[in-house]
């Protein structure tokens, strides 16, 4: 039995990018720190992050990251000043990894590889004595006398320790591992679980049309959101049609409003024209058909419109193919400029958490507490990361809050351990 029992000082569980900065600052002082992850190596959603670019954190100010991040971005005060987005470029950059700011303040290691960012994390774990088991997945969290005592695996050996750190991500990307038990095992222990959703997903289109345009990418476009005919939002940027609907950055970003919204009657609309009103676009369409006067209107709109979507807006314009732009009535073009400016669809769902980046909901923030990330209801037990009800846009929000909560929770695991 001996051989099937273990003694820690700090216990980590979850191997994702908020269990290894855990797992790195509670041994930072010394701590015996294992890191128990069940995939067969750490960081295997850390790797996909930023399309594999790995869009470490926001270059913004603490102010402006927790506005950003809305309603539960207070509970991060506390976290972000103890190791905010500066604090992890200087963690990565005194490691040798250069890194550079793109568009809107989002930070990426100058190679384009998440790989590198993994390296140092691994690296850092090694040099600081982390015992990490991987292929090893806890079945079973167990507390005594209002304290947690050990956790048991799934191949029967036991893990005692004086602290305890859950760091087992969402339910967002299951393949990679993220398949909700922490939010299982800590309903169990009585901490209350905010219902779950996918967030910053792509949407599903309840008319064919996406399939016929799968592939098409969009930029510069304005997609306003629609609830029973009155506007929810409008976002300016870049999408992309899918085969079941679309996905890119203005759908992702407006998914986790709309996931509220599933019960009434959707629609999205597309400006393909946001920078010309409908006068100005009148006059467009005007100038291109008497450049093209004697072409068929099937010919006429190469100059204004993606080739792939000019055969759907011709068939919803409900214009002749075969007729010449200069037969094109007022009335006509009229049509095809509202078509221009509000192509609508409507909204079936949203992508389920196979296709979510993050998921939304998890741990109530009422039960930990936001300076050390230690649960109200055990003392010695610690929360960070995704598993909290804590969730943010693209752009490097969502590791940040990884970054921030982990080290938080690794650095006060390893105050007052019994020596």
């Amino acid at each position: 039995m001996k051989n099937n029992f273990e003694k820690f000082d700090i216990a980590v569980i979850g191997g994702g990018p908020t269990g290894m900065m855990s797992a790195i600052q509670a041994s930072a002082k010394g701590a015996r720190v294992i890191l128990i992850e069940k995939n067969k190596y750490l960081g295997v959603k850390l790797l996909m992050t930023g399309k594999g670019r790995c869009n470490i954190t926001n270059n913004s100010s603490i102010e402006d990251i927790i506005e950003t991040i809305g309603k539960s971005g207070r509970f991060l005060f506390s976290a972000l000043y103890q190791f905010g987005p500066t604090d992890i470029i200087n963690f990565f950059e005194k490691e040798n990894v250069p890194l550079k700011t793109e568009r809107g303040k989002r930070v990426f290691p100058q190679s384009n590889q998440a790989r590198d960012i993994l390296k140092i994390l691994l690296q850092t774990l090694k040099n600081n004595k982390v015992t990490v088991r991987t292929n090893s997945q806890v079945v079973k969290i167990t507390q005594e006398n209002n304290l947690i005592s050990k956790l048991v695996l799934a191949n029967k050996k036991i893990i005692s320790a004086d602290k305890f750190i859950v760091c087992t991500g969402g339910k967002s990307y299951p393949l990679t591992g993220s398949t909700g038990e922490g939010y299982k095992w800590l309903k169990k222990l009585g901490h209350t679980i905010v219902p779950l959703f996918p967030a910053l997903t792509p949407i599903i289109i309840q008319e064919k049309i996406p399939k016929q345009l799968e592939g098409l990418s969009l930029k510069n476009v304005t997609i306003s959101f629609w609830k029973d005919n009155k506007k929810i939002i409008s976002q300016f940027g870049e999408a992309i049609f899918t085969s079941e609907g679309m996905s890119g950055p203005i759908i992702i970003e407006a998914s986790k409003l709309l996931g509220s919204f599933l019960s009434a009657n959707l629609q999205l609309s597309i400006d393909f024209k946001p920078g010309l009103n409908y006068e100005q676009l009148d006059k467009r369409l005007q100038k291109d058909f008497q450049k093209f006067n004697n072409k068929l209107f099937k010919n006429s709109l190469e100059e204004l419109l993606p080739k792939k979507l000019i055969p759907i807006i011709i068939k919803l314009s409900k214009i002749n193919p075969q007729k010449k732009v200069n037969l094109i009535t007022k009335e006509e073009r009229k049509k095809l400029n509202h078509l221009l400016k509000k192509f609508t669809l409507t909204i079936k769902n949203i992508a389920g958490f196979e296709k979510a980046i993050i998921t939304s909901g998890g741990v109530s923030l009422k039960e930990v507490n936001p300076q050390t990330m230690q649960s109200k209801i055990f003392p010695n037990l610690f929360l960070a990361g995704e598993i909290l009800d804590l969730d943010g846009p693209t752009g490097g929000y969502n590791l940040q809050i990884c970054w921030s909560t982990g080290y938080v929770a690794g650095q006060n695991a390893s105050f007052n351990l019994a020596k």
